[in-house]
């Protein structure tokens, strides 16, 4: 996967569900293609299938439960995700965490079906225990800042800084990236500059009056990165 890396969580926001979600979805793909960086979506799994459809850049699925194809009813599986076109799934999102066990169950379904990892961590010490899972990304997005309009490569770079640090020397192969309160190119410059692959962001594009101008801002600081 292309990095630096800009993954937009569409939670479950109206103003990326249905008919809004796939307007999103193509003008990010409008400012991937323009700026050729790597801008992915993670749409509601009701709007997976048609955004993969409609689109050409990678598309993620929001949530995984920690069970194979099989009697689950009502459960978002590995084996379903793929089939609906996703590249990729979140794992562990603060709003919708899981048991360290299940992470692993996680990580370890993806590999099988060949599906990228976002692992999800709120904390330096808890993206440490699932690096030994071996994700391909961990996430670092401590809860509390997450639609504060704070980033946390500026309210708290230490928290970045030193997933960084823990993650090269557990795993190098596992990249790092920023999420809770990006919402400005300056918030996404700085993530990269503090060492990490990319940025997560949901609100600050999904709910921002002008999604072009974020997104536009977001990628102009990455080209300037170095």
């Amino acid at each position: 996967m292309k990095i630096p890396l800009i993954l937009i969580n569409f939670k479950s926001y109206a103003e990326s569900t249905g008919k809004n979600g796939l307007k999103l979805s193509k003008i990010c793909q409008d400012f991937s293609k323009k700026y050729k960086i790597n801008i992915a979506v993670a749409p509601t799994f009701a709007d997976l299938y048609p955004i993969a459809k409609k689109v050409n850049i990678e598309v993620f699925s929001q949530h995984i439960d920690p069970v194979d194809a099989g009697q689950f009813t009502g459960h978002t599986t590995c084996f379903s995700v793929k089939e609906a076109g996703a590249v990729g799934t979140l794992i562990n999102h603060s709003e919708k965490k899981l048991t360290f066990e299940d992470i692993g169950k996680c990580v370890g379904l993806t590999k099988n079906y060949g599906l990228i990892s976002v692992c999800f961590a709120s904390t330096p010490e808890e993206a440490l225990r699932i690096a030994d899972f071996n994700p391909d990304f961990i996430a670092i997005e401590p809860p509390e800042l997450i639609a504060s309009g704070m980033s946390v490569s500026t309210a708290r770079p230490e928290v970045v800084t030193q997933s960084v640090s823990l993650i090269k020397k557990s795993n190098p192969k596992i990249k790092l990236l920023c999420g809770a309160g990006i919402t400005t190119g300056k918030d996404v410059k700085k993530a990269i500059g503090l060492g990490t692959a990319g940025v997560v962001v949901s609100s600050g594009v999904v709910k921002a009056n002008n999604p072009r101008k974020v997104l536009a801002e977001f990628a102009e600081s990455i080209k300037q990165s170095p």
